[in-house]
């Protein structure tokens, strides 16, 4: 069933698991991805972010096939953008059916975030479309989509406290030592202390970026400590590349279903992840 995020992050918010939220990029993304979340029962974000290049799936694509598979599942599904850094990118998401935006001016000065995000609760409160931002920055390394390589900064409490009482956003996105792709050093070290303040002090469900290979015991740390939504695409994109360098096939139909499958297997390995902590 299609929803908007709000009540599957509200009850995330109130336990300790998070909803994950993959970046689908076809067809057979998201329908992989809505496949293993009816396999665990569970709800699921799947997003198309607005660093995808639009040669595989352009944003009216994205809309028209994300609703229709969201509407046919037997589970919750939200259909999201994430990485929104355009207004009038977000603003034809909105128009165009998906049930929750991330606006992203995490880069620009404070007071053009939080006039920006503004703007879009504005238009999204209209439609039912819950929205997502972020207050300090989550960098990144070599990665599958176009996000630059540069340094994240931790989010301050003081600044997310604002933000958030000033833009009336439905979750927010924090750094705490994250990043997107594929880290240079390892398994990251993650600021756990600044997580406990920020979940102590900010009333709304929060969002972790640059979930992939930030290690599974990081994770259910976080998820217990207070995040309440995981983005995932880098470890997904690495399976399923790995499934098909293996893959015997011989023709193109099945070399699709290998790395289906390899996706697949990434996501079914999150989904135990946070089973481990008590979600069924």
């Amino acid at each position: 069933m299609l929803v908007n995020s709000y009540e599957m992050l509200r009850q995330a918010d109130k336990s300790t698991y998070a909803v994950l939220s993959p970046d689908f990029f076809n067809q057979n993304s998201l329908k992989a991805y809505i496949e293993i979340a009816e396999e665990f029962h569970r709800p699921i974000i799947v997003a198309y972010s607005g660093n995808m290049k639009t040669n595989f799936l352009t944003l009216e694509d994205a809309a028209e096939i994300g609703r229709y598979y969201a509407k046919k599942a037997e589970v919750p599904v939200c259909l999201h953008i994430d990485h929104g850094y355009d207004l009038k990118f977000v603003k034809k998401a909105i128009d165009l059916g998906f049930t929750s935006v991330m606006i992203d001016g995490s880069s620009d000065p404070f007071e053009t975030n939080v006039e920006k995000t503004q703007e879009i609760v504005h238009y999204a409160k209209e439609k039912n479309v819950c929205v997502e931002a972020e207050i300090g920055h989550v960098g990144s390394g070599k990665n599958y989509e176009n996000e630059e390589e540069n340094d994240s900064v931790y989010t301050e409490v003081k600044d997310c406290v604002e933000f958030v009482n000033r833009t009336g956003i439905d979750s927010v996105a924090v750094s705490i030592g994250t990043a997107h792709g594929i880290y240079a050093k390892g398994t990251p070290k993650l600021n756990f202390k600044r997580l406990k303040e920020l979940k102590t002090v900010v009333n709304i469900p929060l969002v972790l970026h640059g979930g992939s290979s930030s290690g599974d015991e990081n994770l259910k740390r976080a998820a217990e400590l207070g995040i309440s939504k995981i983005n995932l695409f880098t470890d997904i994109a690495m399976s399923g590349y790995r499934q098909l360098r293996e893959s015997n096939a011989q023709n193109m139909m099945d070399m699709l279903d290998d790395g289906d499958r390899g996706m697949k297997t990434a996501l079914r390995h999150y989904y135990h992840t946070f089973r481990e902590i008590g979600v069924s």
